[in-house]
């Protein structure tokens, strides 16, 4: 498949591995740009060993975020890569990595080297906690980042144990924001013609997240504490329990309050002046919850779906992921594609969540076998004879 995404004749150089940086080469690819992955020969990104489930011999996990990507195996410390490596340089317009702080300039290929030689290059960083300050030099782990981040400080029952979130979201934003940041500095690249450093730390993008939560902090001087599925600022904004299933109501403000009374019956409450606006609402949340609670177990969920989605009030089942990724929705919105893959054949991903009218982004390819492009990236981009590529395999340096 073709594609004209607004990307389209970037080349990125992809030393990245797990998920933070790999979800960030993946996006750029899926808006056009060329991402050849760097991996270790013979043992590649530390998610290719990662499952079970595997698909015959490839992890699950690698393969839900490196669609759109060449591979090109190349052990980074031998000596023969050096060449490899310049070659690969100089065709660059970006490159991203998230080793620890000071990895790659050990291997001369930190941003102060190759901005001095290649002006032009983007060169985005992802670590744990950002390339300056103290804790400059941890490691940043996902599930550390959300307890350190504050995230799950936040997520479970009031009163019971801190959870970390079901989706690696540490590592999630943090691609996601290095995506935002790379994209930026090449517009701000035609504008200079110059690259610069993309420094993106786990903790900064997590704590990021925080939001109203930090502005609650910066209000009161009080921690936020944990609520379950409860909505710290709006009622009722929550998990509910029909008679078969798990249901969420968000009644955000006084209108859809009024209009969920009718719909539901609570005439009594909507007529109600201790409840008559969400700041009342929320202060009678020990009254009204179980009031609410007790007459929405007296149906099915889907009959009380209908009832408010009729009603214009925003709710919806709590659905597992099979349920989700079977939604004709998410048909219509090509958002789950098909792919054919080197050894295994057609194979389901994710599709691409931003839709560009003009230049839109596309699965263009599956994700790769380990050194899939490896042969093809020497001679044909990089101009390496056979006999060349053979004597680097031999040396072990591909």
């Amino acid at each position: 498949m073709t594609t004209n995404g607004p990307l389209t004749g970037i080349t990125v150089l992809d030393f990245t591995r797990v998920l933070s940086g790999p979800y960030c080469t993946m996006l750029l690819a899926d808006m056009g740009a060329r991402v050849i992955k760097i991996e270790q020969p013979g043992r590649g990104d530390d998610t290719r060993g990662w499952g079970p489930p595997f698909l015959a011999h490839e992890s699950a996990y690698f393969l839900s975020v490196n669609r759109n990507k060449e591979s090109l195996t190349l052990d980074l410390k031998s000596p023969a890569a050096k060449d490899v490596l310049a070659r690969l340089v100089d065709r660059a317009d970006v490159i991203v990595e998230n080793f620890r702080p000071g990895a790659m300039a050990r291997l001369g290929l930190g941003y102060s080297e190759l901005h001095a030689t290649h002006p032009a290059i983007v060169y985005c960083s992802i670590s744990g906690f950002g390339q300056t300050g103290p804790r400059r030099s941890e490691p940043g782990y996902d599930a550390v980042i959300q307890a350190e981040g504050g995230l799950m400080s936040l997520t479970g029952d009031a009163g019971g144990p801190p959870f970390r979130l079901g989706v690696a979201i540490s590592d999630i934003v943090s691609g996601m924001f290095a995506f935002q940041g790379i994209s930026m500095a090449l517009y701000a690249r035609t504008q200079t013609g110059l690259g610069q450093l993309v420094d993106i730390g786990m903790l900064d993008s997590t704590a990021a997240l925080l939001t109203y939560q930090s502005g609650s902090f910066f209000a009161t001087g009080q921690a936020p504490q944990r609520l379950g599925n409860r909505h710290p600022t709006i009622v009722p904004y929550e998990t509910f329990t029909a008679s078969d299933g798990d249901f969420v109501i968000a009644v955000g403000n006084d209108a859809l309050w009024r209009a969920f009374c009718r719909a539901c019956g609570f005439d009594a409450l909507g007529d109600d002046p201790q409840f008559a606006t969400n700041r009342l609402r929320v202060q009678g949340y020990g009254t009204l919850k179980p009031a609410i609670a007790d007459r929405l177990r007296t149906k099915t969920r889907a009959e009380w779906i209908a009832v408010l989605a009729a009603a214009g009030i925003p709710c919806g089942a709590v659905r597992d992921v099979g349920e989700v990724l079977a939604d004709p929705q998410l048909a219509a919105r090509h958002m789950i594609e098909r792919v054919d893959h080197e050894t295994l054949g057609p194979i389901s991903v994710t599709g691409v969540p931003v839709k560009l009218s003009e230049t839109p982004g596309a699965v263009r390819s599956a994700p790769p076998t380990l050194g899939q492009h490896t042969e093809a990236v020497l001679i044909d981009d990089l101009g390496y004879s056979r006999e060349e590529v053979e004597r680097l395999r031999a040396e072990a340096a591909i």
